[in-house]
């Protein structure tokens, strides 16, 4: 069976490659976006053949989902062009593109061998016990390389302030529907995602899981739920929870590194006795605004104060 895996990682690596240049120079915009959606999806099994179903998770939920539908949305608000019958680009790209990719995978393939070998895994596996979690790549996440999770979710944060300074978001937030019972549905599955979410969370202090995975599965459900034709209490008003969770998971991070450091500690340096309920509480913050952050780049303004009003011009 050996040579059957081998077969198929093959066809997956060739797959990949084959999409992403089609995602970038097909003719046409929905068929690049289609393109990279299929591309996100085989991505995600691509990480699960590397024994990393935390990323592959994610990655379909984010990268083929909640960036898929973004995608479907902007080409939708699109004024129509002539690009679908453009022809493609000159065949002389090709000799430029192929070698230099040639050059960067030489690179790349250079600098992953002249890693220091087994690296850092042995260091993480003896400090375990101290992070307060059984999952390294938790404890790396969010005690060792805290910092670093806290600049992700901010670049998350700045992106969602970005978004919303440009102003309230078009109406409708989800195109027309025909089936009335398409809403309802849209508000039964929404709790299941939320389920998903808290297991994901839960899975994380032991086994693949975490604040990243939970946030992209809930922001996917939250997607999902307004392009049923939904619109749930996440689309009612800037004034509601809106702020408070996308911000959430920065300032809890922040005013902890904070408060240890009044302590007398380093900077998220966690108390050893308190370090499994401190991940804890900052998978879930981190989790929701990851979530809120999601539904938020997709909705593509400020929700507004009161639906009706804005639709009667008032």
């Amino acid at each position: 069976m050996g040579w059957l895996v081998l077969v198929f990682d093959g066809l997956l690596a060739a797959a990949l490659i084959w999409l992403a240049w089609q995602a970038t120079h097909t003719p046409g915009l929905f068929r690049s976006v289609i393109s990279f959606i299929i591309f996100g999806l085989l991505m995600a099994l691509a990480w699960v053949r590397l024994d990393a179903p935390d990323i592959a998770l994610a990655e379909a939920a984010i990268g083929a989902g909640a960036t898929g539908a973004l995608l479907l949305s902007a080409l939708g608000r699109l004024v129509a062009t002539h690009e679908e019958g453009a022809p493609w680009q000159e065949r002389r790209d090709l000799y430029f593109w192929i070698p230099a990719g040639g050059a960067l995978l030489g690179l790349l393939t250079l600098a992953a061998w002249m890693l220091p070998s087994p690296g850092l895994g042995e260091q993480v596996q003896d400090a375990l016990p101290e992070s307060g979690v059984q999952n390294p790549v938790t404890a790396v996440l969010l005690n060792f390389r805290a910092l670093d999770t806290l600049l992700e979710i901010g670049v998350l944060l700045l992106a969602a302030i970005a978004i919303w300074s440009l102003g309230r978001m078009p109406l409708p937030s989800a195109p027309a529907v025909r089936s009335p019972a398409l809403p309802a549905l849209g508000r039964l599955l929404f709790p299941m995602f939320v389920l998903v979410s808290a297991y994901l969370l839960w899975r994380g202090s032991h086994a693949p899981g975490g604040a990243f995975p939970a946030g992209a599965v809930m922001g996917a459900g939250g997607i999902l739920t307004i392009l049923a034709g939904a619109q749930p209490w996440l689309t009612g008003s800037v004034h509601g929870p809106w702020r408070m969770l996308l911000s959430l998971g920065f300032a809890a991070m922040l005013a902890l590194a904070l408060g240890v450091m009044a302590l007398g500690q380093p900077f998220f340096a966690y108390p050893p006795g308190l370090a499994g309920l401190i991940v804890l509480a900052l998978e879930l913050a981190a989790g929701l605004s990851i979530a809120m952050s999601l539904v938020a780049l997709y909705l593509a303004g400020q929700p507004p104060d009161h639906w009706e009003g804005e639709a009667r011009g008032e």
